[in-house]
């Protein structure tokens, strides 16, 4: 039995994982196309007038055998995949993507939905449904529905190879992080670290069946703690320059060409479509709505944040000078004597700090803050399927009992896991006969593993990492919609983020890091006086981190605003682009190129100029939190019925102001 053909018959409705095997995807999608192809049929030939529910809400019903299939395959692929699973999905997107263009691209169809949507107004249709509708009208026309028999076919071309293309740029980069290994001999060149970050990378060295060494990974949770502490700048220029170079070595991993090749085809495709540019296709509809309006926002913030970076980097050579070194400041020394300055201005060394921040007591303080705001408990369901040993369910309900959702948690790395943190559904939201469908919601990340009887000890970045997933999780957990497609965090770009970043506040606040800031020894509150010290220290370096992430927008931004999308070497338009704006030779942008996966290998081209735009509607929403209470019931409730609740069924705007 193939366990997508028929609705999961699970606990809660959750993936069957336990009985999934790798030869049910191809299968599953070719049955699942051949019956969304008469169920689209069935809706063209219908001789009856074109109504909402025979049109619309058919549309949005059809497909159910490849949405179960496709969401638990693309969510593998980035959280427990290998070879065998990658080869699968390399032959199934382009089908899939061929698949939606032939619905989307159909005139008979098409017709029938311009029609509602001309005669939209007098439909009385609710805001939700004429959100749906309009969506769907829009999908229509943005994958050429009204283009030339010619142009259909090449936009089908470009978006099939676009497919494969996205796919395999997170391949390589997933496959680089999992081959690199910093392999160190002589203990001599551990100096600087912490006993806590040696046993880390004795364990690691272990797993890679070479136990007699030390070994360091590009997972951020080691890559990032070696730049910071260890002393051998030789060793801190290697891993660094494994780190900046994922994707651009030149073999069979690189990416230069794929980026390339990725920039073109959206240009193209953009310009048959009848846009300027890939950024203006894609911002007409998001918030910003223009590519001048994002480069207006970023050029205002990156003046100033420039020049301080640039007194930072000024600070930091200074302390170079006055050890007596002769060297000038590089991007692989930046974060060392970052922390050295930190701790002499602060006294503050981050390693004071992880020993409060135990993974289980942090996720203990998160649920206490949802259920401070929400009244949401988190039950641990561990008879339920899981993808691997390390996600861990659980079952979200009301403070009266009520279901609310599942929640995955996998937090730990691991071969075949993509790097870095975020939030996915394998479940949307949805109401069948009126009755809610349970979401299945996960949170995944890379952090450090227990090591002996130490539990999973984070930075305060992570936990604010964990608190931000945990908020695109609470936005998919509380939704309350009747259609998929309108659920959770399908929203624009540039209103999702503002779920992840308003959490993220309480995780700052006092109140509550005395809730979970104990000692995983002792067990006592992380004192007043590092309390102190943390909070007066957590606005070190933002000129660092904010002109790290600017130069990554306005890259993003410059790649897809190209007319054309011609490049003749990545590398040198990169450099060149950053020459052009100013960026300092001390600074790296968060991401180069090869390995920019929200742009190439995700849903953020032209768009990750999100986070910061989310800023701006974060500060405002908390500021009411703050005036209100930052538990007050009202304020909590608005904010659960009118943004968490309501995923993208209304305008953003009106659901913000």
């Amino acid at each position: 039995m193939n366990p997508f053909i028929q609705p999961f018959t699970t606990e809660y409705g959750v993936p069957p994982f336990n009985l999934i095997k790798k030869n049910h995807y191809a299968p599953a999608i070719s049955i699942g196309i051949a019956l969304q192809k008469k169920e689209i049929k069935a809706i063209i030939d219908n001789p009856e007038i074109p109504t909402f529910e025979n049109t619309i809400e058919a549309i949005e019903n059809s497909g159910q055998i490849i949405q179960r299939t496709a969401s638990v395959m693309y969510n593998l692929s980035y959280a427990n995949t290998n070879s065998s699973l990658q080869k699968i999905i390399q032959k199934i997107a382009p089908r899939l993507s061929a698949h939606q263009d032939q619905i989307f691209m159909n005139i008979r169809l098409f017709r029938k939905v311009k029609l509602l949507w001309d005669n939209r107004k007098a439909l009385n249709l609710t805001s939700e449904k004429t959100r749906l509708l309009d969506q769907y009208y829009k999908n229509f026309v943005n994958n050429g529905a009204n283009l030339s028999r010619e142009d259909k076919k090449r936009v089908t071309e470009i978006n099939q190879e676009l497919t494969l293309l996205n796919l395999l740029f997170g391949q390589n980069i997933m496959a680089v992080i999992n081959e690199y290994k910093l392999i160190i001999s002589e203990a001599s060149d551990l100096s600087g670290l912490s006993e806590m970050i040696i046993s880390e990378a004795k364990e690691t060295a272990i797993d890679a069946k070479v136990p007699d060494k030390w070994v360091f990974t590009l997972q951020h949770s080691s890559v990032i703690p070696f730049l910071q502490h260890a002393d051998n700048r030789f060793l801190r220029k290697e891993i660094w320059n494994a780190y900046t170079n994922k994707g651009n070595t030149g073999d069979k991993n690189d990416n230069n060409t794929i980026a390339k090749e990725i920039i073109r085809l959206r240009a193209e495709k953009s310009k048959i479509l009848g846009f300027g540019s890939h950024a203006h296709f894609v911002l007409k509809d998001k918030m910003a709505k223009s590519p001048d309006q994002v480069n207006s926002l970023l050029t205002k913030l990156w003046v100033p944040a420039l020049s301080i970076a640039k007194k930072e980097a000024k600070a930091l050579q200074n302390m170079i000078d006055r050890s007596g070194q002769d060297f000038k400041l590089a991007p692989y020394d930046w974060r060392y004597y970052a922390e050295k300055l930190r701790k002499q201005t602060y006294d503050l060394d981050e390693s004071e700090l992880k020993p409060y921040f135990s993974l289980h007591k942090v996720k203990r303080g998160l649920f206490d803050v949802a259920s401070a705001l929400y009244g949401l408990k988190f039950e641990e369901m561990t008879h339920l399927p899981s993808y691997h040993k390390d996600a861990k369910a659980y079952l979200v309900t009301e403070s009266n009992g009520k279901k609310v959702g599942i929640l995955y948690l996998d937090f730990f790395p691991r071969t075949g896991k993509q790097g870095g943190a975020w939030m996915t559904s394998f479940v949307e939201q949805k109401k069948q006969n009126s009755k809610r469908v349970l979401p299945v919601i996960s949170i995944v990340c890379n952090f450090t593993k227990p090591l002996g009887k130490t539990p999973s000890l984070l930075t305060f970045d992570e936990v604010s990492t964990i608190y931000h997933e945990f908020g695109h999780a609470l936005h998919g957990l509380l939704s309350d919609v009747t259609y998929a497609s309108l659920a959770g965090t399908n929203v624009p770009t540039d209103f999702v983020e503002l779920p992840s970043q308003i959490m993220e506040n309480w995780a700052a606040e006092p109140q509550v890091l005395k809730t979970y800031a104990k000692h995983y020894k002792t067990n006592q509150n992380i004192s007043e006086s590092l309390l102190e010290k943390m909070i007066a220290s957590s606005k070190y370096g933002q000129g660092f981190a904010t002109i790290e992430y600017l130069s990554a927008s306005m890259l993003d931004m410059a790649y897809h605003n190209l007319s054309d999308g011609t490049i003749q070497d990545i590398n040198e338009f990169e450099h060149s682009f950053f020459n052009k704006i100013g960026l300092i030779p001390e600074i790296v942008s968060r991401y180069r190129s090869t390995y920019f996966s929200h742009i190439f290998a995700g849903g953020y081209a032209a768009g990750y100029y999100s986070y910061i735009w989310s800023e701006v509607l974060d500060a405002d929403a908390y500021s009411l939190f703050k005036e209100k209470g930052i538990f007050d019931k009202n304020t909590a409730l608005s904010f659960r019925k009118n943004i968490l609740a309501r995923g993208g069924a209304i305008d953003p705007m009106k659901l913000f102001y």
